[in-house]
């Protein structure tokens, strides 16, 4: 009775597998030493003959130190958010979206995790950074200067749209805030959904709890938006672009990540000044972390430059 039981399990575990594999990409969550096994056996999908997996944590290979390099300045006297952010905040979020693959994504074998640390940390730094307000030299070691809009008491950001499913909080003001700040009563709604605070009713939460700044900026780069994909599966690759999508000019990558995150308020728009911005952190970090900018990718990757905006108008504030 035993045997019996233990090979039903062994082919129910089997057609779990097989099942998963098809069609929608899952995350596995195994050793590092199984991710080959889950290779092996998504590759034998006719359908996509692709391999995603994920494996291990963000805290086994960005290391304080690490942290500490890139972001050398936030706690300088001209900064605004002096002693808000650390390291803990930052690998406690992370902790909470490593099994849906954010940092620990394999793909046919190949390691994503440190390259998409760099990257979503890129638009951290980035949109955070008051580094060519106050620095002369190092203007890219400056983000998480913020941790909120500065001019805040002029916004409120409420759009009456959404009144029926996020009503905006009378004196309330959803302006940006966060690691990627966020805007706009239904955003703050979505996420406060997503993570099961009540975000809509008190977006202060954000500017006061680093971890919780941190979670929602990876939720909005984890989470896929209405027409387009998340910014996570572009990065790493795992979306499948439509005949539309390359008449676009549309291709994973670090730029696909600008559109989705700031459609056509950077991308399409030429060489321009903040997509270069966001660019040269990317760079950056990626040569404070030992893999080297080689490692980015061609042009047309790692710019947006020639990229219509998956959703034309309709993004969120850069």
């Amino acid at each position: 009775m035993e045997n019996k039981w233990s090979v039903l399990l062994t082919l129910a575990f089997t057609l779990l597998l097989l099942v998963n594999c098809h069609g929608q990409h899952p995350v596995y969550n195994m050793d590092q030493d199984d991710c080959p096994k889950c290779v092996e056996k998504c590759q034998q999908d006719n359908e996509y003959n692709r391999a995603r997996c994920s494996a291990g944590a963000v805290s086994e290979y960005f290391q304080s130190s690490e942290f500490e390099n890139i972001f050398s300045k936030r706690n300088s006297v001209e900064a605004h958010a002096v002693g808000f952010w650390d390291y803990h905040s930052f690998i406690t979020a992370s902790a909470y979206y490593q099994p849906y693959g954010f940092g620990t994504t394999y793909i046919n074998g190949t390691f994503f995790g440190t390259k998409e640390v760099a990257a979503f940390l890129a638009h951290v730094g980035t949109k955070t950074s008051c580094g060519y307000k106050v620095a002369t030299k190092e203007p890219l070691a400056w983000g998480l200067c913020y941790n909120k809009e500065m001019d805040s008491n002029y916004s409120y950001y409420c759009d009456e749209h959404y009144n029926n499913t996020y009503p905006c909080t009378p004196g309330v003001s959803y302006y940006g805030r966060g690691a990627l700040p966020m805007y706009w009563n239904y955003n703050y709604g979505e996420a406060g959904k997503a993570l099961k605070v009540d975000l809509l009713n008190h977006p202060e939460y954000i500017e006061q709890n680093a971890t919780l700044a941190f979670q929602v900026a990876i939720w909005n780069w984890m989470t896929p938006a209405e027409h387009q994909p998340s910014a996570h599966d572009v990065f790493i690759g795992d979306w499948k672009p439509t005949k539309n999508d390359t008449l676009a000019k549309r291709v994973s990558g670090f730029g696909a990540t600008m559109n989705v995150l700031y459609g056509d308020l950077v991308c399409n728009q030429h060489d321009n000044k903040s997509m270069n911005n966001i660019i040269s952190h990317y760079l950056y970090y990626l040569d404070l972390l030992g893999i080297g900018r080689e490692e980015a990718g061609p042009h047309e990757v790692l710019s947006c430059a020639q990229q219509v905006a998956f959703n034309p108008s309709t993004s969120s504030s850069p």
